[in-house]
């Protein structure tokens, strides 16, 4: 009986890409289990895959003077400690991290007790957890190429992507929305919390937009308001494969996990990424990189005032046969199967 445990959390971009190797391993392991944070979003995505759920209380660092940083260290060993009492029960063979300060305890418990750990890390430079997690270790899988020399166990493999995306349904997802004009479509999307700023300079937009696109707009939970139009469709969270078929271009924050599903899919899109101080700046690196390959635009948000955000959506939609051809041109690699292929060697 082979087993194997997968972990990672905080936000959709350290859970959802297990989801894409999950046919793969479920051939190789005969258990697969799940190791996240008691409240965190891991356990919301999780409950409707049929993976059996363990969790423990993650310790994350605040990247500010606080006394609770003080804390941090009893908090941690506690972490470890829970984690290690799980996978004592579980025997895995093998642990996958997705990364996020929920899987360190989980990496860590797992060195201690001699069980290998993979992990993989989605943006072109490594987040705090992953560098502490790089040192514990078997090998760091990365998205990026350049990303695997920067760590000396670094693996470059590419993005995992959900095969499901690539439902070509178009007469299905058209139904779900109810779209009666055959304007081009415009999805706006800010990542798993949402993205209350991006939102904000889509609504003081929102007129001069609805007026030459059908829009559908994924706000993030709790983050409904009462903007209606007949051109205009919003929900806090969407299945993504019953919303890409129908997508011409979109508005996005520049998180890794959605621009390659993106590229993938080929949709021209118009990178609006977290500033620093919102984020610790992997988003603007991961923006600045697809707007040298000119495979995207890109929009900072100190300069998304509503005049730029309508002047970049309309040179967007006017040039999107030359985003087109440059994703054609890049070799953008799904790395799913080169993921899998590790893993199944334990």
């Amino acid at each position: 009986m082979k087993t194997i445990v997968l972990t990672g959390g905080g936000t959709a971009g350290h859970v959802t890409p297990h989801f894409a190797i999950l046919p793969n391993i479920k051939n190789h392991f005969d258990n697969v289990y799940y190791i996240g944070s008691q409240f965190g979003i891991e356990k919301d995505l999780v409950k409707n895959k049929e993976i059996e759920y363990f969790s423990i209380d993650p310790v994350k660092l605040i990247r500010s003077f606080t006394l609770k940083n003080a804390l941090l260290p009893f908090n941690f060993i506690k972490s470890v400690n829970d984690a290690k009492i799980i996978l004592q029960k579980l025997k895995p063979n093998v642990v996958f991290s997705k990364g996020g300060f929920v899987a360190l305890p989980v990496v860590i418990a797992s060195k201690q007790l001699g069980i290998p750990v993979i992990t993989h890390e989605s943006d072109l430079s490594l987040g705090l957890a992953n560098k502490i997690a790089s040192h514990f270790t078997v090998n760091v899988l990365t998205t990026f190429e350049k990303t695997a020399s920067l760590v000396k166990n670094g693996v470059y493999v590419g993005a995992p992507v959900r095969l499901e995306l690539f439902n070509n349904n178009k007469e299905e997802c058209f139904k779900t929305f109810k779209f009666y004009s055959s304007l081009p479509v415009l999805l706006i999307i800010g990542g798993s919390s949402g993205a209350k700023s991006l939102n904000e300079v889509f609504y003081k937009a929102f007129d001069d937009i609805v007026k030459n696109f059908n829009v559908i707009h994924i706000v993030g939970k709790g983050n409904k308001t009462s903007h209606t139009h007949p051109h205009y469709r919003q929900v806090e969270y969407a299945d993504m494969s019953k919303v890409y078929p129908i997508v011409d271009l979109c508005v996005s924050r520049a998180g890794s996990n959605t621009a390659f599903e993106l590229l993938a899919l080929k949709i021209p899109t118009l990178f609006m990424p977290l500033p620093k101080g919102n984020s610790r700046g992997d988003q603007i690196e991961n923006a600045k990189y697809f707007e040298e390959l000119k495979v995207a635009s890109v929009l900072f948000m100190e300069n998304a005032s509503s005049e730029n955000f309508i002047k970049k959506v309309y040179e967007l939609f006017n040039n999107s046969s030359f985003y087109k051809q440059n994703i054609k041109k890049q070799n953008i690699v799904i790395g799913n199967n080169n993921i899998s292929k590790i893993l199944c060697k334990y």
